[in-house]
């Protein structure tokens, strides 16, 4: 019903707006996108520069490897201040522990 973006031009572009309005969406530029996207902007920027910036990769591929490898150091390996210094993946399977019901095994006969 609503599109809620930050005013990065491919957002304000004609043919973006356009399609939005043809296909009955409302567009709003509020200022609250920029706090929404925060976390996945600050993840961009870390890949950008330990990552990406690094690399003069030859390929589509290479990039696309190069890439990955950098996203699986950042989720298990790379320390975060924010988290105490454990990766993203170790606080998010700790929590998901923490939170998981108690549950019985049930078997199949």
């Amino acid at each position: 019903e609503i599109m809620n973006t930050d005013q990065g031009s491919q957002f304000t572009s004609f043919a973006w707006a356009d399609r939005l309005r043809r296909s009955g969406v409302r567009i709003s530029m509020d200022g609250k996108a920029g706090s929404d996207t925060i976390f996945v902007e600050r993840l961009w920027r870390s890949q950008k520069y330990e990552c990406v910036y690094l690399h003069a990769w030859e390929s589509g591929s290479e990039a696309k490897a190069g890439v990955g490898k950098w996203m699986e150091f950042y989720n298990q390996k790379r320390p975060h201040s924010a988290l105490g210094g454990k990766p993203t993946a170790v606080v998010y399977w700790l929590r998901k522990e923490e939170t998981k019901p108690d549950q019985q095994e049930q078997r199949v006969t």
